[in-house]
């Protein structure tokens, strides 16, 4: 093997490679070639490195200095001014540490360096398509121990010790879990990996997935080895071609490594993996219609008289874990269920990954300890919103979740805590709103995606949700009336108490939660007609104060109608008749004078222009 003086660490995963990284790769391959220099720099293809909104990105070690947003052009300019002059190319670093003074450090990014990886402990650091290098950061050392060192029984009594609970949704506890299942004797099991990861706004299994592949692979044999089970299932939507892509060659190296199949590390113990490809149906993340799906049977909920655990997939005992439970159970296994609660709270142990998204400054993929509070994440780590907006809300959970607002910014990231403010903490998405976010808007289309991807088989979540979509709708549109709120309310609590399933019975939390900390949105809405955020566009109007407006012409640049009239050092205003809410002029006005009014404001509004301006132009009601 070769001994490099640095290696590139370019990111490779979906977002980074929609960004070309793999061409980026290319440019350094044949200009690495072209001075003679492969022999001495690695560049090597790594799943996703965490810091999405940057990317490409790439780390150079043992420098340990980050580059974002590299392009193919920049290839030559890396490669001479850092690696034969030995200067760092400043303008590809990290814009808010980079100084004159300074080279700012991978590790000195308040992004990269407040973070404790421990599922993600092999982010950007590993070629995910060599298990070499998986196997040379400890890989399979877990797995060897529990298969040569420990009883089935100690591995689970390992696991419920962690207080490792599952990070899928439910937060039930993993080893719980694993051993109701070890307790059925006789006969076969199964173990399934839920990777059918379809929250908006969440790529947390996609990233471990990618990035990661023997990770999970590791976790489900530890877990097979613990209940007996023979086979095992990752469940994979199709959506994600590069985590099945790398999961296949993760499976077929394992194989070829003695790691899957039979008599795995001389132990008598055998276990072999297959890929099975979904639909994309979100209720498959359900686990009784995941394993009707891989039965291949149409994917909906049954009644749980009993737990999966003991009858599950074919009626056989079958444990489900999410991918990032099964990235947890190695490291567990390898430094034991003391160094694993070393992290977080008593009730809610370790870490957790969440997909950073939104209005927020550095979107991407993290992992925290339990029992952080959501402000250092937001603002630390994610720091803060952009363009100078007010933070609003912050919404955990996905569909099943629900929004937190401003007041309750300190609340700690536990199970318990986060359940508490109407939330949950659900798989890991986390999604940031600013002041531009209408939280009436919000509810509604977090209640069209579970109403589009109900399985239809229960009426409260297959006509309730329909009901509480239309309602909302209703409200949007200007067509709300007195006691929609509480008639939503009502409606909602129903569908909790009687729907089949899980999912149908959190699907109206993210309107509880919205109502419950932004009424004041609904009833303005429903009772005065009007959308403080402009977002509902037959609730509001925009003008424009004329003793506020600077005459800077930015709105006017950004109308896409030129509905802006107005010359230099002369008030602008807005010809209702061409303005179709569109929000740019009051996004990029730094002097607040753009405003939001009722809609009833509009004919108003009209009326004046028509009246100075001396045109003939058809009311704004009229033409509706």
């Amino acid at each position: 093997m070769e001994n490099y003086r640095a290696s590139v660490m370019l990111c490779g995963g979906t977002g980074c490679m929609a960004g070309d990284s793999l061409k980026i790769k290319d440019a350094f391959t044949d200009e690495l070639n072209k001075r003679g220099l492969s022999h001495e720099i690695n560049v090597v293809i790594t799943g996703c490195n965490g810091f999405c909104a940057q990317g490409p990105v790439m780390t150079v070690y043992p420098d340990d200095i980050f580059y974002e947003k590299v392009k193919v052009a920049d290839v030559p300019l890396i490669i001479e001014e850092h690696f034969i002059k030995g200067r760092p190319v400043e303008k590809l670093m990290y814009k808010e540490l980079a100084k004159k003074s300074a080279i700012p450090l991978m590790k000195d990014i308040p992004f990269f360096s407040l973070q404790v990886l421990r599922a993600l402990r092999n982010k950007g650091l590993i070629d995910p398509e060599k298990i070499e290098e998986y196997i040379a950061r400890d890989g399979y050392m877990a797995a060897a121990k529990a298969l040569n060192e420990m009883t089935p029984e100690q591995v689970i009594d390992e696991m419920k010790r962690s207080g490792l609970r599952g990070r899928g949704g439910a937060g039930f506890p993993t080893g719980l879990k694993w051993e109701l299942s070890a307790k059925v004797k006789g006969g076969e099991k199964f173990i399934i990996c839920n990777g059918d990861e379809g929250d908006p706004g969440a790529f947390m299994d996609r990233s471990i997935m990618e990035g990661d592949p023997h990770v999970v692979l590791e976790g489900m044999l530890i877990g097979a080895r613990a209940i007996g089970a023979s086979k095992g299932y990752i469940y994979v939507r199709a959506e994600y071609p590069l985590a099945v892509q790398r999961l296949q060659i993760a499976i077929d190296q394992a194989k070829e490594f003695g790691l899957l199949g039979d008599n795995i590390l001389g132990s008598g113990f055998n276990f072999d993996i297959e890929i099975y490809q979904g639909a994309g149906a979100f209720v498959c993340g359900e686990a009784t219609a995941l394993m009707r799906s891989i039965e291949g049977k149409r994917g909906m909920p049954r009644p749980k008289f009993w737990r999966s655990a003991v009858k599950g997939l074919w009626d056989k005992p079958t444990v489900l874990n999410n991918v990032e439970t099964f990235a947890n159970i190695p490291q567990i296994i390898l430094n034991g269920a003391s160094w694993y609660t070393s992290l977080g709270t008593e009730k809610s142990t370790g870490t957790k990954v969440f997909a950073l998204s939104g209005a927020i400054n550095n979107i991407g993929l993290i992992e925290v300890p339990m029992g952080i509070p959501l402000s250092k994440i937001i603002y630390d780590i994610g720091g803060g919103v952009p363009k100078g907006r007010k933070f609003k809300a912050v919404q955990l959970g996905g569909p099943s979740g629900g929004c937190i607002p401003e007041s309750l910014i300190d609340t700690p990231v536990t199970f318990e805590d986060i359940v508490k403010t109407g939330a949950i903490i659900g798989s890991g998405g986390m999604v940031v709103m600013n002041d531009l976010n209408c939280m009436v808007s919000v509810s509604k289309f977090f209640l069209e995606f579970t109403t589009e991807e109900s399985c239809g088989k229960c009426p409260p979540c297959r006509i309730g949700n329909t009901v509480l979509q239309d309602l909302l709708e209703k409200i949007t549109k200007g067509e709300g009336e007195e006691g929609d709120i509480e008639l939503i309310e009502d409606i909602s609590h129903e569908i909790i108490k009687t729907s089949l399933c899980g999912l149908g019975q959190t699907s109206p939390n993210p309107v509880l939660t919205s109502i419950r900390y932004f009424r004041s949105e609904f009833e303005e809405h429903a009772g005065d007609k009007w959308c403080r955020t402009g977002v509902c566009k037959d609730l509001c109007t925009f003008y424009i104060e004329e003793e506020k407006c600077k005459a800077c012409g930015a709105c006017k640049r950004v109308c896409p109608q030129k509905a802006i009239i107005g010359e230099k050092k002369v008030p602008h205003r807005i010809d209702q008749s061409l303005c179709v809410q569109c929000r740019s002029c009051y996004t990029v006005c730094k002097f607040d004078s753009v405003k939001i009014g009722p809609r009833a404001m509009r004919d108003q509004l009209l009326e004046q222009w028509v009246s100075d301006s001396g045109k003939t132009v058809a009311m704004a009601g009229k033409e509706e």
